[in-house]
């Protein structure tokens, strides 16, 4: 009896009620943009668990450049990657203006990344590198493109999360530019990854690209989601009894930790990359 004495004493410890209050305050006191980026990035996620049902039911392969993974992938992470940079977006100071058209754009391109994919997919043709009919190039060109704007919106983001923000916890301002330096990596291993897989179409090596392009894959994941990873940590962190300087100590810690784990997964996807 002591025993489950002692776990329901811990588990009322866990402040549950406090976090779903607070994950419900980031849409009520959120500015109408995020609110509406939280909703289109919800329904992207939703498209890519569709998705993951078709695959089950339709099956075929999981990898390579024609399959239902690009729909259900591409779905869940612009999905989920739009929901987080719209939440971390409201610690960064930023003019109201240059915020609703930062994230506005962003959300567009994402919507635009995921509906091309998911209509090649549907259409059973890869969706990047193909340039086998005018309306296939046209998706392509048009998915790189989209590519581009992301890159542009996501800097102006990582610049903006440098500047002060004293309304800002400093371990929250912490996570925040760590996970927006990280996700500037991520974005030079995208480019890196459509780079070499331009100049392989262009050297007539379609089926290549789509190889040389994956070595990177690892890479680009690992830095994407930092930007997700650690700022949650702060968050959470919040619901805690520690002392805002140790929670910053823990932020820089897990930051350490994770830029470590995360320099050994390029190291690797650098060497695949180079000999491929």
């Amino acid at each position: 009896m002591s025993g489950s004495a002692d776990v329901r004493e811990r588990s009322a410890g866990i402040p549950v009620a406090g976090m779903l209050g607070e994950l419900r305050a980031f849409w009520t006191r959120g500015r109408p943009v995020e609110r509406a980026c939280y909703a289109v990035g919800a329904l992207l996620m939703a498209s890519g668990a569709v998705h993951f049902g078709v695959f089950l039911v339709d099956g075929g392969p999981w990898e390579g450049p024609v399959s239902w993974r690009k729909p259900v992938t591409f779905g869940l992470s612009f999905g989920l990657t739009l929901v987080t940079i719209a939440w971390v977006a409201s610690f960064v100071t930023l003019g109201e203006r240059a915020r609703r058209r930062l994230l506005g754009v962003f959300a567009a391109a994402c919507v635009a990344e995921v509906a091309l994919i998911t209509v090649q997919g549907w259409r059973r043709v890869p969706s990047h590198f193909n340039q086998e009919t005018a309306l296939d190039t046209v998706i392509t060109r048009v998915l790189a493109a989209g590519g581009g704007v992301l890159i542009v919106t996501l800097v102006a983001l990582t610049i903006a999360a440098f500047r002060a923000a004293p309304a800002t916890a400093p371990s929250m301002r912490l996570a925040v530019r760590a996970g927006f330096a990280a996700l500037l990596g991520a974005l030079a291993s995208g480019a890196a990854m459509i780079a070499r897989g331009v100049v392989e179409v262009q050297s007539g090596n379609q089926q290549l690209a789509y190889h040389v392009a994956g070595a990177l894959k690892p890479a680009h994941a690992v830095t994407m989601h930092a930007i997700l990873v650690l700022p949650a940590l702060a968050w959470l962190l919040t619901f805690t009894a520690l002392p805002e300087p140790r929670r910053v100590r823990a932020v820089a810690a897990a930051t350490a930790l994770y830029a470590a784990a995360a320099a050994g997964v390029i190291a690797w996807s650098a060497v695949r990359f180079a000999t491929t």
